[in-house]
């Protein structure tokens, strides 16, 4: 059975482009396009791990890292986060996240980083 991977993120191309790499590595991808989604699709399909964008309305995606860590059923899901920016670098090294991505990025880069953390060969 394929490893599950939750991507959230507002962009839509950002989205295709991370679904796209990752399902043509043979991993099962479900998306969200916003935090409110992401926790929904999070708390009911439990994938093995998820990428969050750190800047999305609504709900940005250090508020859903923090409600995933509160419930005992995703607070062990690794979490790679995606960032444009470079401000929240201290925040992130107090969280830490299994990794951080950094805007533009490569599609393979996403993809060795990923099986990385599920312990899959690298592409």
């Amino acid at each position: 059975m394929a490893k599950k991977v939750l991507v959230i993120d507002d962009q839509l191309f950002v989205l295709r482009v991370i679904e796209s790499k990752l399902k043509n590595g043979g991993l099962e991808v479900i998306t969200a396009v916003d935090g409110v989604e992401g926790l929904k699709k999070a708390f009911k399909e439990k994938p093995d791990l998820i990428i969050i964008d750190i800047m999305m309305p609504k709900v940005d995606g250090f508020e859903v890292y923090r409600k995933l860590q509160k419930d005992s059923q995703t607070q062990k899901i690794p979490i790679i986060f995606l960032t444009a920016l470079g401000e929240e670098r201290e925040e992130l090294k107090e969280i830490g996240p299994a990794a951080v991505i950094t805007k533009p990025f490569s599609p393979r880069q996403m993809l060795n980083t990923v099986n990385s953390i599920l312990n899959l060969p690298l592409n």
